[in-house]
């Protein structure tokens, strides 16, 4: 949704009618996951993708039907073995996609929820999907506000309630009501999308590795900051434009830095009068990935200095180092691609071996 946002809101702001399909359900290997979202606009324009390719003919479709008819859809793909190139998912997967048509007057919330993605503030939609409530009626979420409504007050005040603790987590999946909001009833799915605020990635010591790391981060969403204590090497001249370079001593910036389960944190100065304070300072807080550069000789000496510095076993087993994927890389650009492989591979929960080396679903169930 993120990357289709700006011909949205240009569809949005000029009152032109839309299709909006988004995946709410997803089965074995479907290839998009829950949020992924594709648009049609005047002039046929389409924008994003749900399945990579295999159904967006028919999800075309699909979109100009409910913009005609002003009625939001449910439709579900998945292989079919008979015409499995037609409408099916050659994938084997199976997804469910809720297609409504956007506009001021039928979803009054859209342009506030976008301006706040846009702005990166954190915010979740709730549309009802089925049952016995208005199908494709949004109420978008804040920490501080609400607007819109699915039907019942009651529905709002529960669905109000888990979207915040959705949005807390950034999370995004179905939740199941009663009617007027019971819990233990499941006749209405609604649909929390959360757009919470990127995730961070923090990456010490502004070599020419790490130019490579903050591009491919910020390719990966990622809100990159470098930080180094030189002042000749962290200059924004030799960075993304995205990304943020700050002047300061590691372990010093970090301390005044939140991070929580999300943060990335790329330690890539291999100087011990940098690293060792600096990842006493990391292994001791929240973050989903802790890595280091350096030789296997390098990583010796620095597991001995933290160790000696107070950082426990179970800490130390958080450290990711030498950091990245062994793909043989040599250049910046490649060890870049080696540290984002890994970084996935632990947030999916991926081996890292090749796939024709693997047996059965190529995504696995995941919670979500």
């Amino acid at each position: 949704m993120r990357e289709i946002l700006p011909a949205l809101e240009r569809w949005y702001a000029a009152g032109v009618p839309f299709g909006l399909a988004t995946v709410v359900a997803v089965s074995r290997s479907a290839p998009r996951g829950p949020g992924a979202a594709m648009a049609v606009g005047p002039d046929d324009e389409v924008v994003g993708s749900v399945s990579g390719g295999c159904v967006e003919g028919a999800v075309f479709e699909l979109a100009q039907e409910v913009v005609a008819s002003g009625e939001a859809r449910l439709e579900t793909f998945g292989y079919s073995d008979e015409d499995a190139f037609a409408v099916g998912l050659t994938c084997g997967g199976e997804l469910t996609l809720l297609v409504r048509p956007v506009t001021p007057a039928a979803d009054p919330v859209f342009g506030a929820v976008a301006a706040s993605v846009a702005r990166g503030e954190p915010v979740t939609v709730a549309t009802v999907v089925d049952g016995p409530a208005p199908r494709g009626a949004a109420l978008a979420v804040w920490p501080g506000a609400v607007s819109g409504t699915l039907g019942t007050a009651g529905l709002d005040a529960a669905v109000t309630a888990d979207a915040r603790g959705e949005l807390a987590l950034g999370a995004t999946g179905s939740r199941h009501y009663g009617p007027r909001g019971e819990r233990r009833e499941d006749a209405v799915t609604v649909f929390l999308h959360s757009f919470a605020p990127p995730p961070r990635m923090l990456v010490f010591g502004a070599i020419d590795y790490a130019a490579a790391v903050a591009r491919i981060g910020d390719f990966l969403g990622y809100r990159v900051t470098v930080c180094d204590a030189r002042p000749v090497f962290a200059t924004p001249k030799r960075f993304p434009a995205a990304v943020e370079v700050v002047v300061d001593w590691p372990h010093r910036y970090l301390r005044g830095t939140d991070t929580d389960g999300r943060t990335v944190i790329c330690v890539l100065t291999h100087d011990p009068k940098f690293d060792v304070p600096l990842l006493e300072e990391a292994l001791r807080r929240p973050a989903a990935y802790i890595g280091a550069m350096g030789s296997r000789r390098t990583h010796d000496e620095r597991r001995k200095r933290l160790a000696e510095a107070g950082v426990g076993a179970a800490e130390l087993a958080r450290l990711r180092s030498p950091l990245g994927l062994d793909l043989g890389a040599r250049t910046p650009e490649e060890v870049a691609v080696s540290v984002a492989a890994e970084i996935v591979a632990l947030r999916w929960g991926g081996s890292g071996v090749p796939l024709t080396a693997t047996a059965g679903a190529i995504h696995p169930a995941r919670a979500s």
